[in-house]
C-alpha cells in the first residue's frame, strides 16, 4: 500500500473512533449540543415524571425510534449495495474499475477501499439497532413512571430514565456520524488526496455543527432557560408517599 494512502488511513481511523472523546476535551464537557442535549434530555424526563399523564412523552419517543428505524433500513440497504459490489467477483469490481473519475488501483485496494466503506455502515447500523433497543426500554420505564409517588422518588425515577434514554440517543447520534465517514470512506476510491480532504471536510463539519451551528446557540439557550426554571409537580404529586384515594361507596 503506498505510503500516502497509509497516512490517509490513519487519519481516517483516528478522526473516526476517537471523534467523540476529542471533541469532549477539546470542548471540556460545555459548548457542545450532545452535551446541553443531555441536560435537556434529563429535564425531560423530570417533566415526564411529574405529570399526570406520559401520553406526549410515549409519542415523542415513538417518533425518535421510527426516526432510528428508518435510518437503520437505509443503512442496511446500503451495505447491501457495497456487499453485492465486494463480493460480487471479478465481474463487478470491474465495473466500478472502468469509472473514469476513480483513481487507478490493483483489485485488492479496491476491495480494501470498499470494505472500508462497509465497515463504517456496518458500525453505523449496530449504532441504530442498539439506539432502538435503549428507546424501547425507555418506552417501558415512561409507561411504568408511578403517578403516586414522593416528588423526591418521582425525581430519582427520572434520573433514572434519563439514563435509559441519553445513551440512546448518543448511540443514535453515533449512528447519524457513521453516514459522514462512510462518505469520507467512499471518497477514498477517488484517491488518497480526496480521501484526506473528504475526511477532514466531514470532521470540521461536526465540529463546527457541535460548538459554532446556529442549532447549536439555539440549544445552549434552551438549556440555559431550563437551568433557570424550576421543574413544577403537578396535583397529583403528594409532600409523601401515600395510597392512591379510593372513592367512598
Amino acid at each position: 500500500m503506498p505510503i500516502l494512502d497509509i497516512i490517509a488511513l490513519a487519519l481516517f481511523a483516528f478522526s473516526w473512533l476517537f471523534y467523540e472523546p476529542l471533541l469532549k476535551r477539546l470542548g471540556h464537557g460545555s459548548n457542545l449540543i450532545n452535551t446541553d442535549m443531555t441536560v435537556i434530555r434529563r429535564r425531560w424526563m423530570q417533566e415526564m415524571a411529574v405529570r399526570e399523564i406520559a401520553l406526549l412523552d410515549g409519542q415523542l419517543l415513538g417518533h425518535a425510534i421510527n426516526s432510528a428505524s428508518f435510518f437503520a433500513s437505509s443503512n442496511l440497504i446500503l451495505i447491501a449495495a457495497a456487499a453485492g459490489v465486494l463480493f460480487g467477483g471479478d465481474s463487478a469490481l470491474r465495473s466500478i474499475e472502468g469509472i473514469a473519475v476513480l483513481a487507478p488501483a490493483s483489485q485488492l485496494m479496491v476491495q480494501i477501499k470498499l470494505g472500508l466503506v462497509l465497515v463504517a455502515l456496518a458500525r453505523g447500523l449496530l449504532d441504530f439497532i442498539w439506539a432502538i433497543r435503549q428507546m424501547n426500554y425507555c418506552l417501558a420505564a415512561i409507561g411504568a413512571t408511578p403517578m403516586w409517588a414522593s416528588p423526591s422518588v418521582l425525581a430519582e425515577y427520572a434520573e433514572a430514565t434519563g439514563g435509559i434514554l441519553n445513551p440512546a440517543l448518543s448511540a443514535f447520534n453515533a449512528g447519524v456520524r457513521g453516514y459522514y465517514f462512510a462518505l469520507a470512506g467512499a471518497a477514498w476510491l477517488l484517491g488518497p488526496q480526496a480521501f484526506i480532504i473528504a475526511t477532514l471536510g466531514a470532521l470540521l463539519l461536526l465540529v463546527w455543527r457541535q460548538r459554532r451551528s446556529s442549532a447549536s446557540s439555539a440549544v445552549r439557550q434552551v438549556r440555559q432557560i431550563l437551568e433557570r426554571q424550576p421543574v413544577v409537580h403537578g396535583p397529583h404529586v403528594r409532600a409523601t408517599p401515600s395510597e392512591p384515594p379510593v372513592d367512598s361507596i
